[in-house]
């Protein structure tokens, strides 16, 4: 009973990410896979373009939820794929209520939208949050393996960044629709375009979507954010800056996972190494001493399929302790 009480205080959300190479897809598995075993229903994604999670756990996965083995189940959330859905289902609406002598301006302006910068992270945003609500229907927990560092700070501030310019873009739209509406008064056709207006109903749906995001990503018992690294200098430093920029926005750390750690048992060749280990896991205890710290031995081998992801999920029960 006691266990079940502890599973049930884990936040239901929980990411790993850092700089690409780290290993955070392996650990993000990893902890899905402890998860499962422990009888919740988890949900693993990845936002990574390079979808490396099929390797890792055997099972060729896509951009719709499949299952791994029990309690288990995966995706990787193609972003071109999700944003050329996410502008084909805007553009339908709009062309559904415009004039037919603009409907080839929209189509323009449909394609120069999924190919402008940012698009593709939005929509990735957008499939992540969807992923989000199916909390509890049918998934107890869902693990995600995010992009390197810079991709993954992109998209996580995206509710803090975005939000108020949305709300704006909204107020502009809706005075733009007053003056529609006026004009078209007299005319049933023209009112009832106005009254449709899928633009005020995507902005207002992205914009409950960022609310909602926001205030998962914000609540520690939510969300749980750990970075992997390796105890190497380009890393520790990158992972510090990322750590600082998600607390500006309000995104708590819960801790960092510090993997392929050399055993002082490696032999001669490493011991240069192992000198160099022991001083940068020094600067991790200084720097990131007031989170949770996970040590994750190096392998003798890159991790490939369930039996080897089992084994190194065996050794990430220190990440609740």
């Amino acid at each position: 009973m006691e266990d079940r009480k502890e599973d049930q205080r884990k936040p239901p959300f929980v990411f790993f990410g850092g700089k690409g190479g780290t290993g955070k897809t392996t650990c993000s598995a990893a902890y899905a896979l402890r998860l499962a075993k422990e009888g919740r229903k988890t949900l693993l994604v990845s936002t990574d373009p390079a979808h490396s999670l099929s390797d890792i756990v055997g099972t060729a996965l896509s951009n719709e939820i499949l299952p791994i083995q029990e309690n288990l189940w995966g995706i990787e959330i193609d972003a071109a794929q999700e944003a050329k859905r996410y502008v084909g289902e805007i553009q339908d609406k709009m062309l559904a209520i415009v004039s037919p002598a603009i409907v080839e301006e929209i189509k323009r302006q449909m394609e120069i939208a999924y190919l402008s910068p940012g698009s593709e992270e939005a929509a990735t945003f957008d499939k992540f949050v969807e992923l989000m609500d199916e909390l509890g229907n049918p998934y107890d927990a869902i693990v995600f393996d995010t992009a390197p560092t810079g991709h993954t700070l992109r998209l996580l501030s995206l509710p803090e960044i975005l939000g108020t310019w949305i709300e704006s873009l909204i107020t502009k739209r809706q005075k733009s629709l007053e003056l529609f509406k006026m004009a078209g008064k007299f005319e049933k056709e023209m009112m009832r375009r106005a009254m449709e207006d899928p633009v005020v109903e995507s902005l207002t749906r992205r914009q409950k979507r960022f609310e909602k995001s926001r205030k998962y990503l914000t609540d520690p018992g939510s969300s749980a954010f750990f970075f992997v690294l390796n105890a190497e200098r380009m890393p520790i430093l990158e992972t510090e800056r990322a750590i600082g920029l998600l607390e500006k926005f309000g995104i708590p750390i819960k801790g960092v996972v510090v993997n392929r750690v050399i055993p002082p048992e490696a032999g001669d060749f490493f011991t240069a190494r192992l000198a160099a280990q022991e001083g940068y896991l020094r600067d991790i205890e200084r720097r990131f001493g007031a989170k949770k710290i996970v040590l994750l031995p190096l392998l003798r081998s890159d991790v490939q399929g369930m039996e080897q992801v089992e084994a190194v999920a065996a050794l990430m029960g220190a990440i609740d302790a």
